[in-house]
């Protein structure tokens, strides 16, 4: 594997102990193939920086590797599910450090409405509720705040009809989940549909009627917070992807640096 060379480091930058944790589950270069042209560590810092710092695969900084070399290894891994192991693997050690059981049993649903950017094609609506043109990004957390899953469509799409993916994609990844929290929003037909079809009971938690103005709500500020902690990657203020998997890919990646950063 090419030695990576010296640079200063950036805020983004994982430690040699935050790198430990994912480098097993990187693939090595393949054996007979053309040489990788940087470590899976620069790659993984790259993406890391391209998302804080909110800029364009292009104006990527010339001593971190290659835009291009950058974006081939994002869909690559994409492809081969690497991400997806990553994330799913944090998860459950992150989990088991806080004394949890490793696979969690309740979740928490909603959804955050985005502008998108003037990319050609992908998918795209109008959220006539937010009043916003671009995308939906749908998500699953357990109690706790952790990304369990996210699908990204476009925001025309109700959330009743939208949370069918994400909890779908659920049971492949956290087959435990017994029960999911939501908003009313999700109220009709989805809350049998769920039952029959995934198995999860949807319990939906609702504002009082004597609440008003801003008013903490039992479960549903804990998602809140998790896009509070993606937001706080630039990249994720607007969606610039032009297909809705590169746009998961990154959110996932955004959550898994979240629970890295919790190791020292």
């Amino acid at each position: 594997m090419p030695r990576a060379k010296r640079r200063q480091s950036y805020a983004t930058d994982l430690t040699y102990t935050q790198w430990a944790l994912i480098a097993p589950m990187m693939p090595e270069a393949k054996p007979g193939g053309r040489p990788r042209k940087a470590p899976a560590r620069e790659l993984v810092n790259a993406i890391l920086y391209f998302l804080r710092a909110g800029c364009a695969w292009r104006l990527l900084p010339h001593d971190l590797p290659p835009w291009q070399t950058v974006y081939y290894y994002l869909r690559r891994w994409q492809r081969e599910g690497v991400w997806d192991r990553v994330h799913q693997t944090l998860v459950m050690a992150d989990r088991e450090r806080s004394g949890r059981e490793a696979s969690p049993t309740a979740a928490i649903l909603d959804s955050q409405s985005v502008k998108t950017a003037d990319q050609k094609g992908g998918s795209k609506g109008y959220d006539a509720g937010k009043k916003i043109k671009g995308r939906k990004r749908h998500i699953l957390t357990d109690t706790d705040g952790r990304l369990l899953t996210v699908e990204v469509h476009g925001a025309d799409i109700q959330d009743r009809d939208g949370a069918k993916g994400v909890l779908k994609r659920s049971r492949a990844r956290f087959p435990f989940v017994e029960r999911a929290y939501a908003d009313g929003g999700y109220t009709g037909r989805l809350v049998q549909w769920a039952k029959d079809k995934t198995h999860i009971v949807l319990e939906l938690v609702k504002r009082s009627a004597e609440q008003t103005g801003f008013v903490v709500i039992r479960r549903r500020w804990v998602v809140e917070r998790t896009f509070a902690w993606i937001l706080k990657n630039r990249r994720f203020v607007r969606d610039y992807e032009q297909l809705t998997a590169v746009a998961e890919t990154l959110f996932t990646i955004a959550a898994t640096a979240t629970l890295i950063r919790r190791w020292p």
